[in-house]
């Protein structure tokens, strides 16, 4: 279970990923997004940056609620993602001493919704998470995972 209390114990891997949003919704949080949902699930934690020695720092988000609404509104236009697999309850503001961060649970997803991709096209919007990386799926494995849809 994810402590916010101890983030300097964290680091990024298949199952976190950390970006800092100061400049507002990451555009790379979809590929995160759509890594997960393919692969085991995870957490992205926005406000929170990764330092060089690969520990994780809060920084704080001044308008986390208005990205958390933003988050939620746009996972679920089919344009930007193929599915919404986190709700309205996936995820919260966590308060801190550093300033508000955004958690956002992103659970796998079922093998009917596989892939879960970003932007309209399975071929180019699918990602698998891959360490602590998000990788393109090869055609190969996104047509398998259309494949194994019920």
């Amino acid at each position: 279970m994810f402590d916010v209390r101890h983030i300097e114990r964290y680091r990024e891997n298949g199952h976190l990923e950390a970006k800092l949003a100061t400049g507002g919704l990451p555009r790379s949080i979809w590929e995160t997004y759509s890594a997960f949902a393919n692969t085991w699930g995870g957490l992205i934690l926005l406000g929170v940056e990764e330092l060089e020695d690969h520990s994780l720092r809060i920084q704080g988000l001044l308008n986390a609620q208005e990205m958390l609404e933003e988050f939620l509104a746009l996972v679920r236009d089919p344009k930007v993602a193929s599915a919404d697999l986190v709700g309205e309850k996936g995820g919260e503001v966590v308060p801190t001493a550093q300033g508000d961060i955004l958690v956002l649970r992103i659970p796998p997803a079922p093998r009917n919704l596989r892939p879960v991709y970003v932007g309209g096209d399975p071929y180019r919007g699918s990602y698998r998470r891959e360490g602590e990386a998000d990788l393109h799926c090869t055609a190969e494995e996104v047509a398998a995972m259309l494949a194994g849809r019920d």
